[in-house]
Formats: C-alpha cells, structure tokens, sequence
C-alpha cells in the first residue's frame, strides 16, 4: 500500500509539481497516472522512492514513512520498489543475465555487489524472470543487440528479480512502436494480475491508460482533478484535464486506436 498525506513538492524556481496530494494505492491495483507533460506525473511517481524529494507531508509504503526514512531505512523500502524508466536503463555492454541480475544488488554487500558474487538462487530467479517476459533465448545476448521493446522487457525482469511488490513505471512504452508497446503493456498487465504486484504507471496514452489499468489518476498543475476507473473517464472529464484543442486531438488518437483494433 502507498499513502501520500498531503504532500507537496515545490521546486527551487518556484514551479509546484505537486499540490496537496491526499491519495492511497493499494495493494495489487493497476493505477495509470495521466496528465500533461508537466502536469506532475513523474514528480509523483519518482517521489514513491524519493529519487525526488517532496517539501510538505508523508509518504508511507506499506506504512514505512519513505520521507523520513534514513539511509539505511531508505535502502530497504527501495529494495520493496521496483523502476522501469522510458531508457530503460540497462548496461548496454552487459549481457542480459547480468542486467537482470542487478535487480538483487540491493539485497548484497558492497564487496559482493562488486565482485557480482550472487547465488544460485538468484541465478534460477533470473531464468524466471526472463521466462515470464518471453526473452529465455536471450540469456547470454549483449543488451545492445536487442530491440527496443526486447531491452524494455529486460527491465522489467530486473524489476521482478528483485521481488519487488511494487513496480513504478515510468513513460515505459514513450519509445516503443505500437506493436511492441502492446507486448509490454501485457507483461505488465500479467504481471500485475497473476503475481499480484502493484503497477504505477505514466502514461501519455489515454486509450493504454483505459484499456489496461484498473484505476486511472488524472494531474494537472500538480493536483490530481481525476481519481477513478476508465469507464468513469469520460470525454467531459478529459476536456477538464487537457483543455478543448489538446483533448480533440486526444480524441483523435482515440478514434484511431479504435480503428485500428477493429481490423
């Protein structure tokens, strides 16, 4: 569970990424963060594991206060939440075993971490994990052979090596053809529906944020105006969120993505 209590985040140059935020996740939710560039969305979800710090409130996961946790307290929830990013920040040079493998260094000593002594345990984790994203016959393959969406889904086997109930998400299919975007969006989604993990994504898609998750939050200038599911998201509610002319064109990738999908 995720609970932000009133939190704010107010950056030096006086911009507010967020506004007051009253809202709780739960367990095992598929929770779709939409909004305009700068509407907060990464300020929120990037504060889940303080790679952004907030000015007011609390941040709690699983009732440990991220907050105002120390550095020692901060390295054990972060082990508890897991981030895949738009770049997916992979080592290009690796192969993808060893990528995959690092979601565990959290869970190692410096020395270990250094020296890449892991256990034969993880070593299955990692067959696993693979396994699930459909990428088994990439084991030893160098990261910067891969694809796109193949090095995406790399990520997101680190995420699940290392156990992580939560996975956070962010703009993970921004760069990824519309093929390839559907791979991983149903990764996540099988993910999130058969292992139980709480999936917090950023999403420019409206028709991705309605198709897969279970609940959709909606920022804009930083305060959420929107906390419900997709059949609740109605186009009234979208003008709200994205002004006239950016919501015509939101509806026009809408149409399209029906279009598409009836062929």
């Amino acid at each position: 569970m995720i609970t932000f209590e009133n939190v704010s985040k107010v950056y030096p140059n006086g911009v507010k990424g967020l506004q007051n935020i009253d809202v709780t996740i739960e367990q095992g939710e598929f929770v779709a963060i939409i909004g305009l560039s700068g509407a907060g969305k990464s300020t929120f979800l990037r504060s889940i594991n303080r790679l952004v710090p907030i000015t007011e409130g609390d941040i709690r996961v699983d009732g440990k206060s991220v907050t105002k946790a120390n550095k020692k307290e901060l390295r054990l929830i972060r082990r508890q939440i897991g981030l895949i990013s738009q770049s997916f920040n992979l080592v290009k040079r690796s192969t993808v075993q060893k990528n995959v493998l690092s979601g565990r260094l959290g869970y190692y000593g410096t020395w270990k971490s250094i020296l890449g002594l892991f256990t034969k345990e993880d070593y299955e984790r990692t067959k696993e994990a693979l396994a699930t994203v459909g990428l088994s016959d990439k084991l030893q393959t160098r990261s910067d052979q891969l694809s796109g969406g193949q090095q995406q889904r790399v990520s997101i086997a680190r995420a699940l090596v290392q156990q992580a109930p939560v996975i956070l998400a962010d703009e993970p299919v921004a760069s990824l053809d519309p093929i390839t975007t559907e791979k991983v969006m149903e990764d996540l989604k099988k993910i999130n529906q058969e292992m139980g993990k709480t999936i917090v994504i950023n999403l420019h898609s409206i028709p991705l944020a309605r198709q897969y998750a279970t609940r959709i939050i909606a920022l804009k200038a930083g305060a959420i105006v929107f906390d419900g599911n997709a059949a609740a998201l109605t186009d009234q509610r979208l003008e709200q969120i994205y002004g006239k002319a950016i919501f015509e064109e939101k509806a026009g990738e809408i149409d399209e993505t029906e279009r598409n999908s009836s062929f």
